[in-house]
C-alpha cells in the first residue's frame, strides 16, 4: 500500500486487522453534550439550521503524532472500528481539511478508552490562524456532540488534559455544517487526493501487507448490504499474488492502459456463503480493466445485478454460479476476454456484450444473451434459451481511472459501431485521456452547490467513494463532461429534488453512480436531456454506464420515476434500477415509485436493462426507434391484493409498456417475473406491452411465475402461454408479432 507519492494524488488503505488486534474499546454510550462554554464565537446552534451527512467523512486529516499504524485518516473514514492514536503526551491535536470554508455547527467526537478530559475545538480558514469554538473541562470519553456556532475550512481538536496514561484515541471526528456554505472566491481546484476508502496499491507493496487490507475490507463488507460503507481498490500495473473477494459496495480495479498491465494470480472472488450458497442478492460490487490468473484454473464470479465486470481478462474459466450451485439471477459482462469455458448452472439470466469467450459457454436456464460476442453459442431460443447477435451497434465503453505516466487520469472510450469483441484484444483501446486536475475530486459533505460550482467552472466530476446526502440537484449542463464515481459512490438526496440532471448537451457521460432516493419524494434520481427537446445527438450521444437506483433497503426512500431519459440518441449501458423488496424502509405505501426508467428521446439504446419491482409500469418507451439488448425485470412483491394491481380494466401492468404511439422499435431477450408475495391469487395480463403495427418487433420474451405465486396471463400483447405454477417454468414467445 502507499500513502501520497511525488506527481500523484493516492488514498491511505488503512490495516484494520492491525488496528482491531491492538485496540481494546470500552463499550460506547452516547454522552450528554458537555458545555460549550463561555468562548467568543462559540455557543449553541438551533439542531433545525445543522445538517446530518458528516462533512469530514473521507476529508484529509492530520495529526501532532501517530501512535503505531493509527494513523489520523483512521478518525475520518466513517469505519467505527478504526481509530487514530496519539503519543501519551500532553498536548496533541488532529485536524481536519472540510476542502472549502464551511458553515459549522455540530462537531460529535467517538472516543476510544483512552479519551481527554480537557480539550478545545477550533476552527480556521487557513489552517494557520485558528479561532475557538467549544472549550470542554470535564470530558468523561464515550460520545461527545457538542453544538458550536461559526466557520472554517479545517476543524481542528487540540487536547490539553489526557483521561488515562495513554495517548489520546479517537474512532470518529464528526463535523457537521449548516445549510449555508462560504465558498472562496478563488477559482475552485481540480485533482487532489483520492481519500481514506480509496485503497491503492503497488508491486512494491509486501503481499501480507495488500491482503491484509483486501481481507479487512472484506470482512466488513461481505455481508453488510445496505451498510455505509464503500472501497475502491486500485492495483498499479504489476502481479499480484493475493485473493480478491469482492463484498458488497466494492470496486476493484487495475490502473494500466491494458488489462494484462495487472495481474491478479490468485484470484478475483464473488461467492455467496455469506447467504448460504445463495448469489440472488450479490449486488453492488465490480471488477474491472485487469487481468485474472486464478489459482487452481477457476474464477468465481457468482453475481446478480449492479456487478459488472469490465475490461477483464481471465486466464482461465469463469463460473457464474456460487460454490454450492445456488441460484445467481442476472449478469454483466462486457470489453472482456475469458480464455478458459464460461459456466453458468444456475445462472438464470446474463447478458454479455462485445467480449470474446475463447472456450465458449456452457450451462444456459432462462435468458441467455450474446452482442458483438466473439465464440458466443448461436441463438436457439428458446431450448437453449440462447438469443445472440452478430455485432452490438451503437456503443461507447464506460471511463475509467488509469495511471498516464506517474499521474492519475481518466480514460474516456471513443463511441462505435458494429462493435464486436473487446476494444483492447490486438491493440489498444481507442479515446481521450483527460489528467486529474480537470476533475473535481468530490468527497462526502461536499455540497451540490459546491459540485455545481466546479462543474460550471469547466471541471469534470469525480466521486470519491462514500455517501453524498444533498439538498439541491447535481446540474451537469457542459457538453462532454465526465462524471465519474469509485467504490459505489452513493448520491442520496435528502430535500424531495431530482439528485442529477444532464442538460441537453452532447457527449454527457455519467458512470458507476449509486443513487438511493430520499426520504421525501423525488421527481426523479437522474433526469437526462430537456423533456420535449428534439436535439439531435447521434454524433456524440450522451452515456450512461453501471448507474444503479434504489428505493428502500438502506432506509425509506420514494420518487416518482427513478430514471427519466429525455435527450435523442441516449446510450443506456447497463442500468439496474430498484424499488427494494427487502432491507429497511419497505412496503407498498413506503417506498412508493412509480416507474424504474422513462424513456422519453428518440433513438435510445439500451444494453443490459434492469428494471424492478415499480409499481406501475416498470420500465415505459415513448421515444421512436428505441432498441434494446437484454432486459431484466420482476414485477413488485407486495400488491396487497389485485385492486391495488389493476388499471383501465387491465389486470397489472407490464414490465416493459412501449407507448400505443410508437411506430418502431425493436427488442432482444426480454424476461419477467412474478412472485406476489402479499397475494398469490393476484395476475398480471401480460409481461410485456407494445403497439400492434410490424415498425416494433420483439424477441426472444418470456414470463416466469416464481413457484407459482401468482401468475401472468400470457407473455405479451394476449400471445404466449399461461406462467403458474409451481414448477417454475418459462413461458416463452420466440418472435412478436
Amino acid at each position: 500500500m502507499r500513502t501520497s507519492l511525488p506527481g500523484r494524488a493516492r488514498g491511505r488503505a488503512w490495516l484494520a486487522v492491525a488496528a482491531a488486534a491492538a485496540c481494546v474499546a470500552a463499550p460506547l454510550t452516547a454522552a450528554a453534550a458537555p458545555d460549550a462554554g463561555t468562548v467568543p464565537g462559540s455557543g449553541a446552534r438551533a439542531a433545525a439550521a445543522c445538517g446530518t451527512a458528516n462533512a469530514a467523512l473521507g476529508r484529509t486529516a492530520t495529526a501532532s503524532s501517530t501512535e503505531g499504524p493509527f494513523g489520523a485518516a483512521l478518525a475520518v473514514d466513517g469505519d467505527p472500528q478504526t481509530r487514530w492514536s496519539s503519543e501519551p503526551a500532553d498536548p496533541q491535536w488532529i485536524r481536519v481539511d472540510l476542502g472549502s470554508v464551511q458553515d459549522l455547527c455540530g462537531v460529535e467526537l467517538v472516543w476510544e478508552t483512552a479519551y481527554g478530559t480537557a480539550f478545545r475545538v477550533e476552527a480556521s480558514d487557513d489552517g494557520e490562524t485558528w479561532h475557538t469554538l467549544a472549550t470542554v473541562t470535564d470530558g468523561t470519553g464515550g460520545t461527545d456532540a457538542l453544538d458550536v456556532q461559526g466557520s472554517g475550512r479545517y476543524v481542528r481538536v487540540t487536547g490539553t488534559e489526557r483521561g488515562t496514561g495513554y495517548g489520546y484515541s479517537l474512532f470518529e471526528l464528526k463535523v457537521f455544517t449548516g445549510q449555508g456554505t462560504t465558498e472562496p472566491g478563488d477559482p475552485i481546484p481540480g485533482g487532489g487526493d483520492l481519500g481514506p476508502n480509496v485503497h491503492v496499491f503497488g508491486p512494491d507493496t509486501p503481499v501480507d501487507q495488500v491482503q491484509a487490507a483486501l481481507d479487512a475490507v472484506y470482512d466488513q463488507q461481505e455481508a453488510d448490504q445496505f451498510g455505509d460503507g464503500r472501497h475502491q481498490f486500485l492495483f498499479e500495473p504489476g502481479t499480484y499474488p493475493v485473493h480478491v473477494n469482492a463484498g458488497f459496495h466494492t470496486a476493484i480495479s487495475g490502473l494500466g492502459t491494458r488489462p494484462d498491465d495487472v495481474n491478479i494470480t490468485g484470484g478475483v472472488w464473488a461467492d455467496a456463503e455469506w447467504f448460504e450458497g445463495n448469489a440472488t442478492q450479490n449486488f453492488w460490487r465490480s471488477v474491472e480493466n485487469l487481468a485474472v490468473t486464478p489459482s487452481g484454473g477457476d474464477m468465481r464470479w457468482a453475481v446478480s445485478q449492479a456487478a459488472p465486470m469490465r475490461r477483464v481478462h481471465v486466464r482461465g474459466n469463469l463460473m457464474l454460479h456460487s460454490s454450492r450451485y445456488g441460484w445467481a439471477s442476472g449478469g454483466y459482462v462486457a470489453d472482456s476476454v475469458i480464455d478458459g469455458e464460461v459456466r453458468a448452472w444456475t445462472q438464470q439470466q446474463w447478458y454479455t456484450r462485445d467480449s470474446t469467450l475463447t472456450g465458449g459457454w456452457a450451462g444456459t436456464l432462462w435468458n441467455m444473451v450474446f452482442s458483438g460476442t466473439e465464440n458466443a453459442p448461436p441463438t436457439s431460443y428458446p431450448d437453449p434459451a440462447v438469443t445472440t447477435l452478430d455485432t452490438t451497434g451503437v456503443i461507447r465503453e464506460k471511463p475509467y481511472l488509469s495511471l498516464d505516466g506517474d499521474d492519475y487520469a481518466v480514460f474516456v472510450p471513443s463511441l462505435r459501431s458494429g462493435t464486436r469483441g473487446a476494444t483492447w484484444d490486438g491493440g489498444t483501446t481507442s479515446g481521450t485521456s483527460i489528467p486529474l486536475d480537470r476533475f473535481y475530486v468530490a468527497r462526502p459533505g461536499d455540497s451540490a452547490e459546491r459540485i455545481n460550482a466546479a462543474l460550471d467552472q469547466g471541471l469534470h466530476l469525480l466521486l470519491t467513494p462514500g455517501i453524498y446526502e444533498t439538498t439541491g440537484t447535481i446540474e451537469v449542463d457542459r457538453a462532454d463532461t465526465v462524471v465519474l464515481g469509485l467504490g459505489y459512490a452513493t448520491i442520496v438526496p435528502t430535500a424531495g429534488q431530482t439528485a442529477m440532471r444532464v442538460g441537453d448537451v452532447d457527449g454527457v457521460r455519467v458512470a458507476g453512480v449509486l443513487f438511493d432516493a430520499g426520504a421525501a419524494e423525488s421527481p426523479s434520481m437522474l433526469t437526462v436531456g430537456t423533456e420535449g427537446s428534439t436535439a439531435d445527438h447521434a454524433d456524440d450521444p450522451i452515456s450512461l454506464h453501471d448507474v444503479f437506483v434504489r428505493v428502500g433497503g438502506a432506509h425509506a426512500g420514494r420518487v416518482d420515476q427513478a430514471i427519466v431519459v429525455n435527450a435523442d440518441d441516449t446510450i443506456v449501458d447497463h442500468v439496474w434500477s430498484w424499488r427494494g423488496d427487502h432491507g429497511e424502509g419497505i412496503g407498498w405505501d413506503v417506498n412508493t415509485a412509480r416507474n424504474g426508467l422513462v424513456v422519453n428521446g428518440d433513438d435510445v439504446a439500451g444494453y443490459g436493462l434492469f428494471v424492478e419491482h415499480y409499481q406501475q409500469y416498470n420500465t415505459l418507451w415513448n421515444g421512436e426507434r428505441g432498441r434494446t439488448i437484454f432486459y431484466q425485470n420482476e414485477l413488485p412483491y407486495d400488491p396487497p391484493d389485485q385492486a391495488a394491481w389493476n388499471h383501465d380494466g387491465i389486470r397489472g401492468w407490464a414490465a416493459y409498456k412501449v407507448a400505443d404511439h410508437v411506430t418502431q422499435h425493436q427488442a432482444w431477450g426480454l424476461g419477467s417475473y412474478c412472485v406476489f408475495t402479499s397475494d398469490a391469487s393476484i395476475t398480471s395480463d401480460n409481461g410485456f406491452e407494445v403497439p400492434r403495427t410490424p415498425g416494433v418487433r420483439m424477441h426472444s420474451l418470456l414470463t416466469v411465475s416464481l413457484g407459482g405465486v401468482g401468475t401472468y396471463e400470457h407473455v405479451i400483447n394476449g400471445v404466449g402461454p399461461r406462467a403458474a405454477g409451481t414448477e417454475t417454468v418459462p413461458a416463452t414467445v420466440t418472435s412478436y408479432p
